[in-house]
């Protein structure tokens, strides 16, 4: 029987922000909620110089805002360096498949966006965490369209394989 195949595409989790001590620790801005969600993870795809390569994470905590790691390899200082400012991703096949009507943001990004009258909105541009809901940035044909993404209110459904969202909002709204 032949092994089932592992899903490489990178899902951008982070940043390496600054250097923290003399032993090869760096800071981490992480794009997880909450930010330890990161650490969940013990081998990270980092991109260093527009090349990416997989580092194991040694050890990791919180610390204020954001987290401080240590990857194998990385014992001092001078070593760490050329890792600041690298993205830090995971391979979308690590992540646990989110539970029901619940979305990785990586997915939703890039979708069409149509109204029931099939109006096109355009594609998600990104997205953004307000506190009361998550909002989608739509961009194409009718502008910006900012929409709040509620299901079963604003987002009517959402088919992830045609990369499709379809939501109850009129253009100009």
């Amino acid at each position: 029987m032949a092994e089932p195949e592992r899903d490489t595409r990178r899902v951008l989790m982070g940043r390496v922000g600054g250097l923290f001590g003399v032993r090869g620790w760096v800071k981490i801005f992480s794009y997880a909620s909450p930010p330890e969600n990161l650490l969940r993870y013990d081998r990270w795809q980092v991109g260093v110089g527009g090349a990416w390569k997989t580092l194991g994470v040694k050890a990791g905590r919180r610390h204020g805002k954001g987290l401080v790691a240590q990857f194998d390899g990385y014992a001092d200082r001078d070593i760490a360096r050329e890792l600041l400012g690298a993205e830090i991703a995971v391979e979308r096949g690590q992540l646990e498949p989110p539970a029901g009507n619940e979305y990785y943001w990586t997915d939703l990004i890039g979708a069409e966006v149509v109204n029931r009258a099939g109006v096109e909105f355009g594609r998600v541009d990104h997205m953004i965490e307000t506190g009361a809901n998550d909002v989608l940035v739509v961009r194409g044909g009718q502008g910006e369209t900012l929409i709040p993404f509620v299901t079963g209110r604003y987002v009517l459904e959402v088919d992830l394989e045609r990369r499709r969202i379809t939501v109850d909002w009129e253009a100009g709204d």
